[in-house]
């Protein structure tokens, strides 16, 4: 079945992009299969998707950082020009990015006109006839900036404007924006959002890519859903309601509940980690959490919620601002991994290579170095004992090896999370954190390292998992949905995946079934013209599951 987008445009409308077929492999991994988006030209056009879904290999193709394998792109229905003109690329698209391509030790404007400074004499920049062309280009896309004004000074709103400007003077008129609302407030993301419509009626196109839901029925007249590495569904938003937006995101049905195994655990059962207050400038503000004996909490929201910092502030990787966290009553010295350890807790880092593993020591010596002092005193070390140590968590966790004097290095993805798990569990911790304990290992070894949470919490461990992967949160017995640094939502065991994205995404399970609205009060029904969303009848469950894992 074809989407409306795959239709010729109606009389008088003009599509600024479109891309067809387009399949980009890396080795044995699909970032794209096939996969399409067509934008309306003046339409703010959201892209929406979990994570791998592959919107940023689509980003990376419609900007010309790299070719797809198979496919075509057209802007305004003329082929894109070849990849090494920069210059050609820069006229017809822009990408403003999460993270800030301002050079901070610049001028405003000087990074709007870099490389294209106004020449005195044929080789002496002329700062005064620049920044004055800056101050004219800011005042035309009401950018209310000093050109003058060093960049580091700008706020994180201030830069995106100023990108979107220096966008704009390259003559580009279709500007894709990559999570712009990450790191703004409620009344930056509100400027953001009125200045994008004040550019729409001046012509511009902007293709939206954001996590948070509401903000695309807010912002977008079109959406289109990727899973799997394919274009799934093209709707316009007013008839698309936000539980058919989830289930096209996660292909589950709703109403399909996935439920931990292990008992509930009793409000009797001891608090064993206790976090009260934490907070840490520009990541993360008061948050409490209490675990008990047994228990598995998720800790889940966007890249920028602000999860995985807290984290790393429970095992003292990072040092908050304010706040404590307790582990059996004992006070852990903020900012230290040691008195962390030291006081049990164990932990997975959310990058094995950079934060989990030295490389060149073997599969023993990094699964047992936090408990080395085990193995022989005044700081000799029993090789024969420690080889026997490894050798049980080779056993016990499946570790496919040599042998415990392989350098693991030598490991694939897998096994090397499952010695780096290996060592957060050593020392018999109380307390056990991960994040993103199944990143980059495949579904065998998933398996195995969530079995190990289970029987971690079976003995009592309280573990806290930082995800939003959802067969990491599976065991959870509740879950903590962070939104920009603060925790707005706990979700209880028995969640459907419908019901969780729903909620990481920034939607309340009562305004699942409402088109575009806010509304707490009650779920609602499909909105007329929701059964007509066009859903490509080529992607089956089948298709959309094995290898193919968008970047």
């Amino acid at each position: 079945m074809s989407t409306a987008t795959d239709l010729p445009p109606a009389a008088g409308v003009r599509l600024a992009v479109q891309a067809h077929g387009i399949t980009k492999r890396y080795g044995r991994t699909v970032a794209l299969n096939q996969a399409k988006i067509s934008i309306v030209d003046g339409q703010t056009h959201g892209l929406v998707g979990r994570n791998g879904a592959g919107k940023s290999t689509l980003v990376s193709i419609l900007t010309g950082l790299q070719a797809p394998d198979e496919g075509t792109v057209a802007f305004g229905g003329e082929p894109a020009p070849p990849l090494g003109d920069r210059d050609a690329w820069r006229g017809r698209v822009a990408c403003v990015y999460q993270k800030s391509t301002i050079i901070p030790a610049l001028t405003v404007a000087e990074n709007l006109f870099i490389n294209r400074q106004s020449l005195t004499g044929g080789s002496l920049i002329n700062w005064g006839r620049m920044r004055r062309r800056a101050g004219d280009l800011l005042a035309e896309y009401g950018v209310l900036v000093d050109p003058a004004r060093p960049a580091a000074e700008l706020t994180v709103e201030q830069r995106q404007l100023v990108e979107i400007a220096r966008a704009l003077s390259f003559g580009a008129r279709f500007i894709i924006l990559d999570e712009p609302t990450a790191q703004l407030d409620a009344a930056a993301i509100d400027r953001l959002f009125a200045r994008i419509r004040a550019l729409q009626h001046a012509g511009v196109t902007f293709l939206f890519i954001s996590h948070h839901l509401r903000e695309v029925y807010e912002i977008c007249q079109t959406v289109t859903v990727f899973r799997d590495a394919r274009h799934i569904l093209t709707s316009p938003v007013a008839d698309l309601s936000q539980d058919r937006l989830v289930d096209a995101m996660t292909g589950e049905a709703v109403g399909l509940r996935q439920v931990a195994d292990r008992p509930a655990v009793p409000d009797s059962a001891p608090a064993v980690l206790a976090v009260s207050g934490l907070g840490l400038a520009d990541q993360f503000t008061d948050v409490d959490l209490t675990v008990r004996r047994g228990e598995v909490v998720g800790l889940a929201g966007s890249a920028s919620s602000g999860k995985v910092a807290v984290g790393e502030a429970v095992v003292g990787l990072r040092r908050p601002d304010t706040g404590e966290v307790r582990v059996a009553g004992q006070l852990i010295r903020p900012g230290s991994v040691p008195h962390a350890l030291a006081g049990g807790i164990g932990f997975v880092p959310e990058d094995r290579h950079r934060e989990g593993l030295v490389p060149l020591l073997s599969v023993a010596e990094n699964g047992t170095m936090t408990i080395a002092d085990r193995f022989g005193r005044f700081g000799a070390i029993a090789p024969g004992r420690r080889r026997a140590a490894a050798q049980r968590f080779i056993t016990d966790l499946a570790v496919k090896t040599d042998g415990p004097d392989q350098p693991v290095a030598g490991l694939s993805g897998g096994n090397q999370q499952k010695v780096v798990m290996a060592r957060a569990l050593a020392n018999d911790p109380v307390v056990l954190v991960l994040i993103n304990p199944t990143a980059g290992v495949d579904v065998r070894s998933k398996e195995t390292l969530l079995d190990v949470v289970d029987q971690a919490a079976a003995s009592g461990t309280a573990v806290v998992i930082v995800s939003d992967e959802l067969d990491d949160l599976r065991p959870c017995d509740r879950v903590l949905v962070m939104s920009h640094g603060r925790v707005v939502r706990t979700v209880a065991r028995g969640w459907t995946d419908n019901e969780l994205v729903a909620a990481i995404e920034g939607m309340t399970a009562q305004s699942a079934g409402q088109p575009g609205g806010g509304s707490d009060a009650g779920s609602g029904g499909s909105p007329a013209g929701a059964a007509d969303v066009n859903v490509d009848a080529d992607v089956s469950a089948d298709e959309s599951s094995g290898e193919n894992s968008g970047v």
